[in-house]
């Protein structure tokens, strides 16, 4: 099995440092980090929908969204299914989450409630975006959730009419947390106006239900392979936020969901957070392992 702590490769790292969105070092060259106060962050979580690859001998899939170019951050980019927890997300009981109801362990560094707003947020916006629901009765997964009323019951999360623990005291159902395993935690760079505090999850697609483009945020469902999605993102035919291209990055490595899900237990869950680095006019994105990221202010 690949070391889980493997770094992605030096092109990729290379194409991340250079290749920034243009709104990036605009405001990297107005920050003051003596002056400014950064914007507070808002948790947040993605999840990244495994499958074994539905053709070639072995190998994964994940899901990636398009984010339509009406929306007011990461247009057109292809990102993984997720979104800022919700209040209504601190909702759920913790039988909801079967029968231990311990969520803290699977995301180690946060405590009980932030855990479990966490995961209803993970489930919630997978739903909500791609139409698949990581819940079922008893241990089980929910077979299909296609049907008018499971699209109304989707609609009502979306505009936030019910809650995620709502839906599921309803219909009896539990969340599926062992179908997910905490990936990594990403936060957003000081000099952005809008940050977020994210943790990305590993999801075994449940193999009873289907994904679905749902209209709205997005406007592209894709399943790809990691290493197709990276070759189409290193040569500009594919626009990729920066945590998403690096997950793909260590994804690429993998050869089965099973082989991802078991590394995801000896994940260092440590904050990944980028500094942005202005050095004769040019912006570079840092990584904390970079031996520059602590002269950045």
């Amino acid at each position: 099995m690949p070391d889980p702590t493997s770094a992605v490769t030096e092109d990729l790292l290379t194409h991340l440092r250079q290749r920034l969105p243009s709104s990036i070092p605009e405001r990297a060259r107005s920050y003051r980090p003596d002056i400014d106060t950064p914007a507070p962050t808002r948790a947040a979580a993605t999840v990244v929908l495994l499958r074994p690859a539905l053709s070639g001998p072995g190998g994964v899939e994940v899901c990636l969204l398009r984010r339509a170019s009406t929306m007011a951050f990461a247009a057109g980019m292809y990102v993984f299914p997720g979104g800022t927890v919700d209040p209504a997300d601190s909702d759920a009981e913790p039988r909801q989450f079967g029968t231990a109801g311990a969520v803290a362990p699977y995301l180690p560094g946060a405590g009980p409630a932030l855990a479990r707003a966490l995961v209803c947020a993970a489930v919630r916006e997978t739903f909500e975006e791609s139409g698949v629901l990581l819940a079922g009765p008893d241990g089980d997964t929910i077979a299909d959730v296609s049907g008018p009323g499971w699209e109304s019951d989707r609609a009502a999360l979306e505009s936030r009419r019910t809650s995620l623990a709502a839906v599921l005291a309803r219909r009896a159902l539990g969340v599926r947390i062992d179908l997910l395993r905490s990936w990594a935690r990403w936060i957003t760079p000081e000099v952005e106006p809008r940050r977020y505090d994210t943790w990305f999850f590993v999801a075994a697609m449940p193999t009873t239900q289907l994904t679905r483009r749902i209209p709205g945020e997005s406007d592209r469902l894709l399943w790809t392979s990691p290493a197709a999605a990276l070759d189409d993102y290193l040569a500009d035919r594919l626009r990729l936020m920066p945590p998403t291209a690096y997950t793909l990055g260590e994804l690429v490595n993998y050869t089965s969901v099973e082989e991802i899900m078991a590394a995801a237990t000896a994940r260092d869950m440590k904050p990944i957070m980028p500094k942005i680095s202005l050095r004769d006019g040019t912006a570079r994105l840092v990584f904390p392992h970079d031996t520059d990221y602590g002269s950045i202010g």
